[in-house]
């Protein structure tokens, strides 16, 4: 993919929240691999120092920054690093996420403290880097929802686990794919693209899911397994490349076939 001008994602500059859990660091792979000088943004960037390292040493681009995405000036002041060190922002990944809830009973104050980066932070983040690319008629921001933000909650997957599901991260995806949309026609006469890449479930083999979760899962897909984490990262290159330069407001599905089946 690297290899196909339209595909690639060389000489442009991304800017990645959040890329320390499994899919966060899928993304780096995928986005260093295409060819972006690419800036990943985390309140513990620490935990990617050996990520970086190596991809430097595979001659690539990763850049580690800090910000607080409680704080609008942390975010104000990271966009402008980034353009001040690395030149104009071509584009903006979201995939930062805070589950702060467990379930229906928590306390109304784990509700707030989820809004806080899963709506606040993200609004402010994705309007300052729209912005930026607004001013120089050019860019693509793509935010990572879930199949979650599309779907309600399907109590028989989980049924015999001790996973609970909470109803924030519903709430929130479900605005992000519609904020995406509310985000294109913003931005698009300004050349902006906004999109949004929805996942389905991702097999994690640190912590692998029960037996009969993984049977359950795999009967409500069409390919009859949870996603690899590798797997989600072609879309957003995609949705980042010169290859998808007519592609605003689209929600990608990226999820097997479950919420089409």
């Amino acid at each position: 993919m690297p290899d196909s001008p339209s595909f690639s994602l060389r000489n442009k500059v991304v800017l990645q929240f959040g890329g320390s859990g499994l899919l966060g660091r899928a993304l780096v792979a995928a986005l260093a691999d295409a060819g972006a000088t690419l800036v990943v943004a985390s309140r513990k960037p620490e935990v990617l120092t050996a990520d970086a390292a190596a991809a430097k040493q595979a001659g690539q681009r990763v850049h580690l920054e800090t910000v607080d995405l409680l704080n609008e000036a942390s975010i104000t002041a990271l966009v402008a690093r980034v353009t001040k060190n690395h030149g104009p922002l071509d584009g903006m990944v979201y995939n930062a996420v805070s589950r702060t809830m467990s379930g229906m009973g928590d306390a109304l104050a784990k509700w707030e403290e989820s809004m806080r980066v899963n709506s606040t932070g993200f609004f402010a983040a994705v309007r300052a880097c729209g912005d930026a690319m607004a001013a120089n008629k050019s860019g693509s921001i793509v935010n990572i929802s879930s199949q979650m933000g599309t779907v309600g909650m399907n109590p028989w997957l989980y049924e015999g686990t001790p996973t609970t599901v909470a109803p924030d991260y519903f709430f929130h995806k479900g605005g992000m794919t519609n904020l995406t949309r509310y985000l294109a026609s913003h931005y698009g006469a300004s050349g902006v693209r906004v999109n949004v890449v929805s996942p389905g479930g991702i097999f994690n083999p640190a912590k692998p899911p029960t037996p009969d979760f993984l049977a359950r899962y795999a009967k409500m897909t069409m390919l009859g397994r949870m996603a690899e984490a590798r797997e989600i990262g072609g879309s957003v290159v995609f949705l980042l490349s010169d290859a998808s330069t007519y592609v605003t407001g689209a929600n990608l599905a990226v999820d097997g076939g479950y919420t089409a089946k």
